[in-house]
């Protein structure tokens, strides 16, 4: 996985927390999905991305040489 992927994935989870707090401000539902789902599932995305953000710059090879300076 490229890092634009995981920079992609925490970006739609933030998307998601951001519709999610309109819902909740508003006080507005679509059928099942409210704002405290959009918050959950935005939040559920964002760890993800964040996840995969790191796990990239641990893996890194330049990474790695930086740290051994």
């Amino acid at each position: 996985m490229k890092t634009k992927y995981a920079i992609m994935i925490f970006l739609v989870g933030l998307l998601i927390n951001l519709f999610g707090a309109l819902l909740k401000i508003t006080h507005f539902s679509f059928g099942p999905l409210n704002g405290n789902i959009c918050l959950t599932v935005g939040s559920i995305v964002q760890g993800l991305g964040i996840l995969l953000i790191i796990f990239k710059v641990l893996t890194n090879q330049r990474f790695k040489d930086f740290l051994n300076k």
